[in-house]
């Protein structure tokens, strides 16, 4: 028999008990992972992307925006045509083996889905339809634009939703007339495109010049509603306004800068359409476009002479010495050279240039051009260049590797544009040490401040008025301030310190994205 224990130490462990509190037992937490949140993902549509295709700033923009945003974590799709210059291009191109029928007027159009990339990780696809693209260039020939431009870009944009049916994104970005189409299309026939239904849309005016008008009778093409055909909608002055849709219907319109984005709102830069970017101007926002320093650096240039930095400048007087031998003019350091990469059409300042000209060259400088456009400013300052030879150089062309030495070679930049949505080229020169002389318009007015030699700021030299005689006076301001060896050399410190990199501007487009996918 076990004996029992003792009482005292029974009533210890009782009398321990009624004063000690209880000892609670806490419930279990079971902490689930939260899955990830899936990336942003915005898939653009657009005309042209460089390196496939670019006939302009537009091009630019789509080769380098994906990729800062890419930086940013953001997941990006691009489509666009596939052109001769994508299909002949010694691209790495992917046949997806993906067909797509696409319904264009009371019939169907096949097209093949090709695949290539850019960036990291960036998936650009392309839409092949040979008889609509396969063309030696995108929208127009030297004699004007092709007859059936309607058909095609309804068949793209059409195309680019079938596309995006395989993958839906958070954000459609539709650039330009020729995608606009795209975002009229989801908004106004819902019930097509079933898997897109939480897509937002984003419309990107690159250059509200151009618009995409077409006469009524191409109506049958985009299969809509005859009701959708109002001046309310897509009616322009009894045409088809291909742009004007992208207004209407979109979530939100950006624009290339912020200047510019208040000038649409008046009637002397609205081009017709300045009542809907006033109605709209919650939903309408500027951002400057940037420049990939990764092309346009003279550190790292592989199409110029010499290399050159802000800290060493010797190189920038080598590419000179080269500019001025690809134009067979004399090789003298002392006379500067105004240069300029343009399109040749009004827009571009070219008429102003025109009335211009000889007065200009009566001054103690060098003139180069490159670029192509209207046939009238091509033949005139072909005949400018055999006059005046020795101090003239005129290239009718596009030459990538020509622009970059020209950039690198000059001193000045001119750019007398009557409109300029944003500019790049400006803002490429800045890098370069080559001071800018505009016209205070768009974003040329957001990025080139005038020099004042007293307090050594600014980057450039600016007029407003139109006209002949504020062009010249701001050239002679120019020449005057290369004269000063010291006031020169400020410049151009100024000029290369500035920062327009695409990092910025893509931040500002990513807050712009999550604001509009958090509504």
């Amino acid at each position: 028999m076990k004996p029992k224990p003792p009482v005292t130490t029974i009533r210890a462990k009782k009398a321990v008990e009624k004063t000690a509190p209880r000892r609670r037992v806490q419930p279990k937490v079971v902490v689930e992972a939260v899955p990830e949140a899936p990336p942003l993902h915005i898939a653009m549509a657009s005309p042209e992307i460089a390196p496939f295709a670019k006939t302009g700033g537009l091009g630019d923009v789509l080769g380098s925006l994906p990729q800062a945003l890419e930086r940013l974590g953001v997941k990006v799709t691009l489509i666009m045509p596939a052109y001769r210059s994508v299909l002949r291009g010694g691209f790495e191109l992917e046949d997806t083996g993906i067909r797509l029928s696409i319904p264009v007027s009371t019939r169907r159009e096949e097209a093949a889905l090709l695949k290539s990339k850019t960036g990291s990780a960036i998936p650009v696809y392309f839409i092949k339809a040979d008889r609509y693209f396969d063309r030696e260039y995108p929208y127009s020939t030297p004699d004007g634009d092709y007859l059936d431009n309607a058909e095609r870009f309804v068949l793209f944009s059409r195309a680019v939703l079938e596309v995006l049916k395989l993958d839906p994104p958070s954000i459609l970005q539709a650039h330009d007339w020729q995608s606009a189409l795209s975002v009229v299309f989801l908004k106004a026939q819902p019930h097509l495109y079933p898997e897109l239904s939480p897509t937002k849309t984003v419309f990107t005016v690159h250059n509200l010049g151009f618009q995409g008008l077409f006469w009524h009778l191409d109506w049958h093409l985009l299969n809509l509603d005859w009701s959708l055909f109002t001046p309310s909608q897509l009616e322009f002055y009894s045409r088809i306004n291909f742009l004007k849709g992208g207004l209407i219907f979109s979530d939100v319109i950006t624009t290339v800068s912020p200047s510019y984005a208040e000038e649409i709102k008046t009637a002397e830069q609205g081009f017709g359409l300045h009542g809907i970017f006033r109605e709209r101007t919650p939903n309408l926002v500027g951002i400057l476009n940037g420049a990939d320093y990764d092309v346009w650096n003279p550190d790292t240039d592989k199409f110029i002479a010499r290399k050159f930095s802000p800290d060493k400048l010797a190189g920038k007087k080598s590419c000179k010495a080269e500019l001025q031998r690809i134009f067979k003019m004399p090789e003298n350091p002392d006379v500067p050279v105004i240069g300029m990469v343009s399109r040749l059409t009004p827009q571009k300042g070219f008429d102003l240039l025109e009335k211009a000209v000889e007065q200009l060259l009566s001054r103690d400088l060098q003139f180069v051009l490159l670029g192509t456009g209207d046939k009238q400013y091509q033949e005139f300052f072909s005949k400018v260049s055999e006059k005046f030879s020795d101090r003239t150089g005129v290239r009718i062309d596009f030459d990538e590797a020509l622009s970059h030495k020209i950039i690198a070679g000059a001193d000045m930049l001119l750019m007398p544009s009557r409109y300029e949505p944003s500019g790049l080229t400006q803002i490429y020169s800045l890098k370069y040490g080559t001071v800018p002389v505009v016209r205070a318009t768009g974003g040329l007015k957001d990025t080139i401040e005038e020099f004042d030699s007293k307090t050594g700021k600014g980057n450039g030299f600016v007029f407003s008025p139109y006209e002949v005689q504020p062009l010249l006076d701001t050239v002679d301001r120019a020449l005057a301030a290369f004269g000063d060896k010291k006031a020169w050399a400020v410049l151009m410190q100024n000029a290369m310190s500035a920062n327009f990199s695409w990092d910025r501007s893509a931040q500002t487009y990513l807050e712009l994205y999550k604001k509009l996918t958090a509504k």
